[in-house]
């Protein structure tokens, strides 16, 4: 917990050197990802733990909503993004969890749900969730596009997802902010191609 030695203003700043030192490609892979599944009317699933879990609901609550413009919430004409965050159904998770193990409690929803062709964003800050992995392994096995999301090492997950975006530093408090942080330009992105009618900018814009 880097917070733990340096001030605020140190803080601050270690964050901002962290975010430039990312791959602007992998950031621009997942904002791609996710607009070919809009494109193709494929569906979105995305899951996580704890901080990340908290992640994978705000993302998707972002991507639900917020990709349209106000004048477009009464259209029923305009095309939505398909999204979930297989976080949130609760009593669903508890009863996974409960009878036949926390590690099937995201892969189950996926055996309802999805279909060949969908996407599944895997949030991991350290790579290594035994319920996430487990989900990534049944996606690939049945024909999903699988992106993974990770920090540290990148564990297991780095490897194990068709596409990864990797942060790579030992701290999950900055790993999940960056996380957060580059979900919001993603959002921006897809807000622009789908409501706008194209790329506001791109990843190396100097805007």
């Amino acid at each position: 917990m880097l917070g733990t030695t340096l001030d605020a203003r140190a803080f601050l700043e270690r964050m901002g050197r962290e975010l430039l030192r990312l791959d602007v490609n992998e950031i621009q892979a997942l904002a791609d990802a996710i607009y070919d599944s809009y494109v193709n009317d494929r569906f979105v699933f995305i899951c996580g733990n704890g901080g990340s879990g908290s992640n994978a609901s705000h993302f998707c609550e972002d991507l639900g909503k917020s990709t349209l413009r106000r004048e477009d919430f009464d259209n029923d004409a305009r095309k939505r993004l398909k999204v979930l965050s297989l976080t949130d159904n609760t009593p669903y998770i508890l009863a996974w969890a409960n009878d036949e193990g926390f590690d099937r409690v995201f892969v189950e929803q996926l055996k309802n749900l999805a279909s060949p062709g969908d996407l599944l964003i895997a949030i991991s800050g350290s790579g290594n969730s035994p319920n996430v992995l487990r989900a990534v392994e049944w996606a690939n096995r049945r024909g999903l596009r699988t992106f993974g999301c990770t920090g540290f090492s990148g564990g297991k997950l780095k490897n194990l997802a068709q596409r990864c975006l990797h942060v790579p530093l030992d701290d999950m408090g900055m790993v999940e902010s960056i996380h957060l942080t580059v979900f919001h330009w993603v959002l921006d992105n897809l807000h622009g191609r789908i409501s706008l009618g194209g790329v506001p900018y791109g990843p190396t814009s100097s805007r």
